[in-house]
């Protein structure tokens, strides 16, 4: 018997990060807690919170988009990190590391009021993102 992939979520990132996971090589998202390992394999969008990390250093494409979907990626797993530097630059020290893979940036944000945590975006959400993806990329209805 196989486990069935859990519904489409959403995670909420600040800016210049979901910017940077949909348009540069970001591929770890640095988090305070672990991946529900049910999570892993399934579809994530990447919402751009409405707040920018004023700590960050880093500008480009979509720095200036708050509350929209940018992006799809798949969380492909989590691990700990004491040592940052055998993962990622993106990476921080004493986080989990959520790893994302096959990214596709949307060709224009979805507006969209984001939360905390992992959260279930509505149909009429997935539908406009599914609207600017190309099939094999698409995200299952909830």
């Amino acid at each position: 018997m196989t486990t069935p992939t859990p519904a489409v979520r959403a995670l909420t990132v600040r800016q210049p990060w979901a910017g940077a996971i949909a348009h540069q090589t970001k591929r770890v998202e640095n988090r305070t807690w672990k991946l529900p390992a049910k999570y892993e394999g399934a579809r994530l969008l990447i919402h751009a919170g409405a707040q920018l990390d004023r700590g960050a250093r880093l500008y480009g494409p979509h720095l200036g988009v708050y509350g929209a979907v940018v992006a799809v990626a798949t969380l492909t797993g989590c691990h700990w990190a004491e040592d940052t530097r055998l993962c990622s630059p993106w990476s921080q020290d004493g986080t989990y590391h959520w790893t994302l893979d096959d990214v596709v940036a949307l060709p224009e944000p979805v507006p969209a009021k984001g939360r905390l945590g992992l959260w279930i975006p509505s149909p009429d959400l997935l539908a406009a993102v599914n609207a600017q993806l190309p099939a094999p990329a698409s995200v299952p209805a909830a």
